[in-house]
C-alpha cells in the first residue's frame, strides 16, 4: 500500500516500473478504459446534511477540556511524536465519547490498529454515540467487511470520498479500471482527523495503519500529530462538515448497493473482530518528551496542554474546476505565507519534498533576509516513493545555491556504510509534515511540501503561535532527526553532491546516492521524465 496519495497515473506508473512491464500497462489501460466506459456513479444521491454536536457542554470530554485549558485561554495543544502515545490517544478519546465521534482519514488499513480503531467507533455507537466517519475511496475499494460492516450498526454513518466507478479489486486495478474519469478520479481527500464530543481533536500526518503508530517493525513511519482543545476544536469540526455535507462524499450504501443484508454485515464485523486484543498502552510508558499517555490523563480529569495560538487551515471540500491542478491549495497558501515571515530559521520537514516556483522564492526570500534555512526529507533510501524522490533530486543544487541545508533521513539501524548497497536493517521512514519558524510558529498537518499537495489533494492543517511548542518541535527535529540524517552538500570547490554522516564516532563522505546502485538510478530517472511534477 502506498502512503502518498499520488496520482492514480503515477500510481500505475510506479507499479508498472516495479514489474518491469510498462508496454503491458499502456495496453492494459487503453483496454481497461473500454471496459469500463459505462461504470459511473450515482446520480441524485441522498445525503442527509448533518453538523458537529454542540450540546456537549456536560460531557465528560468537555469538562476535561475545560479543566485543562489555562485561564483566558482559547486553545491548547500538545505534541505527539510517538506513535503508540498517537494511537493510545485515539483510542481513549474513542473510548471517554459520549455524544458524538467525527473522523476523516486518507486511509484506514485493515490491520491490528485499523481493526482496533474501527472496533472503538462500534463500541461507542453501541454506548449510543454518534459516529460520522469519512474515508477517502482510493484505498476503501474491495468488500472486506470492515467498512460496510461497520456502517450497517446502529448510531454509525460512513461516506466515502469520491470514490472510484469500479468498487472490486486493489487500488492500481481500480485506477486503471476508472481511467474514463481520470481528472476527478486524480483528486483525493488527504486529511486526517479525529473529534471527540467536540472538544478534544487529534490532526497531523498519521493515517490509521500500523505503520504508523511503531506496530510494524522493520519498516515504520516517523511521524507528528498534535491533540487540541479549545476554540480551535470547534473550527475543526466546521472544516469537517463541509466535506461531510459535500457533494463529493457519498453515502457508503449509496455506491456499494446491497451487498448483503444489514445482519449478515453485521454478523460478518463481528466475526472480524472475533478475538482482537483490546490496545492497552504500556503501564509507565512515556513519549520523548517525557510525558505520560493521554488516556491515563484522561482518567486524572486533566491533560497536560500548552496554550498556543491556533489558526486552522483547510483546503475546499470542492475546488472549482478551474483552480484544480493549477493554483495553490488554502493549506500551501498558509505555509508559504508562514515561511516568509522567517527571521533568524526555518525547518522545514517533508517525507516527499517537491518544490514548487513559490516555495523556492519562499525560501529564497527568508534566506536573503538573514534566516537560516533547512530542509528534512527521506533519503532514497528510506523513502517508499523514489519516483517523487527523482522530482526532489532536480532541485537539490538550486536549494543549495540558496543557501538552503538539505538533511535526508539514513535507514534506522544502519549499522555499516551506506556505500555497500546492502540490506536496510530496521526501516524508519520520514512521515511528518511540518514546518517552524523563528522557533515561536509551526505548522503541523496532513499537507507535504510537494506538487500534488498544493495543486490536486486536499488537505488539513495547523498554523501555531506558541514559543514553547515550536521550541520542542524544532529541538525534537534537531536532537533526533538531524543526527541521524544524510547532510547534503557540494563537494569542495563546488564540486558534485556528497553525503555525509556520523556513524561511531566517526565522519564519513558518500560521493553518490546512498542505498543505490546504477540500475535503480537509471529506471527511476528516466521514468521521471515522462511523469509531471505536478502529479508528484
Amino acid at each position: 500500500m502506498t502512503t502518498k496519495p499520488l496520482s492514480p497515473f503515477c500510481m500505475a506508473c510506479c507499479r508498472a516500473a516495479r514489474q518491469c512491464c510498462g508496454a503491458i500497462l499502456a495496453l492494459a489501460a487503453l483496454l481497461a478504459s473500454l471496459l469500463a466506459g459505462c461504470a459511473v456513479l450515482p446520480h441524485d444521491v441522498l445525503r442527509t446534511a448533518s453538523q458537529a454536536r454542540t450540546d456537549v457542554e456536560q460531557s465528560t470530554l468537555a469538562r476535561v477540556a475545560t479543566a485543562s485549558l489555562a485561564a483566558g485561554q482559547s486553545s491548547a495543544l500538545r505534541l505527539l511524536p510517538a506513535g503508540d502515545q498517537a494511537f493510545d490517544a485515539r483510542i481513549a478519546l474513542a473510548r471517554s465519547a459520549e455524544i458524538s465521534i467525527d473522523a476523516q482519514y486518507y486511509v484506514i488499513a485493515n490491520d491490528l490498529s485499523g481493526r482496533q480503531f474501527l472496533r472503538e467507533l462500534h463500541d461507542a455507537a453501541a454506548r449510543g454515540v454518534r459516529v460520522r466517519l469519512l474515508v477517502d475511496d482510493l484505498y476503501a475499494g474491495g468488500d472486506d467487511g470492515l467498512l460496510d460492516g461497520l456502517a450497517a450498526h446502529r448510531n454509525v454513518e460512513l461516506r466515502l470520498f469520491n470514490p472510484l466507478p469500479v468498487r472490486t479489486g486493489g487500488p492500481v486495478a481500480r485506477v486503471l479500471l476508472s481511467l474514463h474519469q481520470l481528472e476527478r478520479v486524480n483528486r483525493r481527500m488527504h486529511n486526517k482527523l479525529f473529534v471527540a464530543d467536540n472538544s478534544f481533536a487529534i490532526c497531523g500526518g498519521r493515517n490509521i495503519a500500523d505503520a504508523y503508530f511503531g506496530r510494524s517493525e522493520p519498516s515504520h513511519f516517523i511521524d507528528m500529530d498534535v491533540l487540541v482543545a479549545g476554540a480551535a476544536v470547534r473550527e475543526l469540526s466546521a472544516a469537517f462538515d463541509a466535506f461531510w455535507n459535500g457533494p463529493n462524499a457519498y453515502p457508503v450504501e449509496s455506491i456499494a448497493g446491497a451487498r448483503a443484508d444489514p445482519a449478515v454485515a453485521r454478523a460478518r464485523f463481528g466475526a472480524l473482530m472475533s478475538g482482537l486484543a483490546r490496545f492497552v498502552l504500556p503501564e509507565g510508558a512515556r513519549d520523548s518528551l517525557g510525558r505520560s499517555g493521554i488516556g491515563s490523563q484522561l482518567a486524572q480529569g486533566h491533560v497536560e496542554l500548552q496554550p498556543a495560538g491556533v489558526r486552522v487551515v483547510a483546503d475546499p471540500a470542492e475546488w472549482p474546476e478551474a483552480a484544480a491542478g493549477r493554483s495553490e491549495g488554502a493549506v500551501m497558501n498558509a505555509n508559504l505565507e508562514l515561511l516568509r515571515t522567517a527571521r533568524s530559521e526555518v525547518l522545514v520537514v517533508s517525507p516527499y519534498f517537491v518544490p514548487m516556483a513559490r516555495m523556492i522564492d519562499a525560501f529564497r526570500h527568508a534566506s536573503s533576509g538573514g534566516a537560516q534555512v533547512s530542509v528534512m526529507t527521506n533519503s532514497l533510501a528510506t523513502t517508499d516513493e523514489p519516483l517523487v524522490h527523482h522530482g526532489y533530486m532536480r532541485h537539490r543544487s538550486a536549494l543549495l545555491n540558496l543557501g538552503v541545508s538539505l538533511y535526508e533521513l539514513m535507514p534506522a539501524s544502519e549499522s555499516r556504510s551506506a556505500e555497500t548497497g546492502s540490506g536496510h536493517g530496521s526501516l524508519g521512514r520520514l512521515h511528518a509534515k511540518l514546518a517552524v519558524v523563528d522557533r515561536r510558529w509551526f505548522y503541523v498537518g496532513s499537507m507535504n511540501m510537494d506538487r500534488r499537495s498544493a495543486h490536486c489533494n486536499t488537505e488539513l492543517g495547523l498554523v501555531v503561535d506558541s514559543p514553547a511548542l515550536a521550541g520542542e518541535l524544532a529541538d525534537l527535529i534537531r536532537r533526533e532527526r538531524m543526527p541521524n540524517s544524510f547532510s547534503v552538500d557540494r563537494a569542495p570547490g563546488g564540486g558534485p553532491l556528497q553525503w555525509t554522516y556520523a556513524r561511531d564516532g566517526r565522519q564519513w563522505t558518500l560521493n553518490r546516492e546512498p542505498d543505490s546502485n546504477w540500475a535503480q538510478r537509471l529506471r527511476w530517472s528516466v521514468l521521471s521524465l515522462v511523469v509531471d511534477e505536478d502529479y508528484l
